[in-house]
């Protein structure tokens, strides 16, 4: 038997239930798993190792994991020596600073001579330091947004999904530092056994992400607009146009980007097509 290659995921949570999905996706079957801490491929030459996600990046680094899938934010924070192959798109969050809800924000300067409390201080410091303010960062594990409310710092820098725990705890939302998503990481000296394991999952990945920004439309058209609708729907080389039983119209085929395809359907409706069909992809390889 060939070696495998190990993947180390988030042990719990939204992330790891996205990155077992996203392994599923890719055709990849897992036994194993439920409150275990390795799982393995039946039908693939990886391993699944169930990790704390601040602790990815340095088992990455130290090879106890070839590969990881944890935020970009963790990677960013422990500074290890990794490689980061494929931003995966999905778990996708801000770090933001916020301060109290009554006091007046004036821009960044307002931070000069503060304390921020964080669970990252490397990032924020990072971010503070190019912009030449001087705060004081009080590092603490947990529960963050509550630190301005019992004095313990003036403001603070966390990740923010929709805002609410903020709410709650009577913050706002004033500058956003950076967005962080999902991504795969590496160890910088896999063997070449072990790359080209990585070269196939990588593969699958991008085939799956690629389906699910995508979709596929079919549609009807008049002869006479074809130049125009194909102009609007390249596909992944042309459009694929077939005759109707209908003289002067055609039926056309074709891939649009999920986040231009509303205002593509718009003008092309404009241009007289009919009968729209839009169909998920489940795999698209290029």
């Amino acid at each position: 038997m060939g070696k495998k290659l190990k993947i180390a995921i988030q042990k719990s949570g939204r992330l790891s239930e996205k990155s077992l999905a996203l392994l599923k996706e890719c055709g990849i079957k897992l036994s194993g798993g439920n409150g275990k801490l390795k799982a393995e491929a039946k039908n693939f030459p990886v391993e699944v190792l169930f990790l704390r996600d601040d602790d990815i990046p340095q088992y990455v680094e130290q090879g106890v994991a070839d590969i990881g899938i944890l935020g970009e934010n963790e990677v960013w924070e422990k500074k290890k020596d990794v490689l980061t192959v494929e931003k995966l798109g999905f778990a996708g969050c801000r770090m933001s600073l916020a301060i109290p809800k009554d006091e007046e924000y004036t821009g960044l300067s307002f931070f000069n001579g503060k304390k921020v409390a964080t669970s990252y201080p490397e990032i924020l410091n990072g971010f503070f330091a190019k912009k030449n303010i001087i705060v004081e960062i009080e590092e603490i594990g947990g529960s963050v947004e509550i630190a301005p409310g019992i004095g313990l710092a003036d403001a603070i820098f966390d990740i923010v999904s929709t805002g609410s725990t903020l709410l709650m705890n009577g913050l706002k939302e004033v500058e956003v530092v950076v967005e962080s998503e999902a991504a795969l990481i590496s160890n910088k000296s896999l063997s070449e056994e072990k790359k080209a394991i990585l070269d196939k999952l990588v593969f699958r990945i991008k085939a799956v992400l690629r389906a699910s920004e995508n979709k596929y439309i079919t549609l009807n058209a008049p002869l006479s607009s074809v130049p125009e609708i194909t102009a609007l729907l390249p596909g992944m080389k042309s459009p694929t146009i077939v005759p109707l039983a209908e003289k002067d119209w055609c039926g056309i085929h074709s891939v649009v980007r999920e986040d231009e395809f509303w205002d593509i359907i718009d003008k092309m409706k404009e241009l007289g097509a009919e009968g729209i069909l839009v169909i998920p992809i489940e795999k698209m390889i290029l």
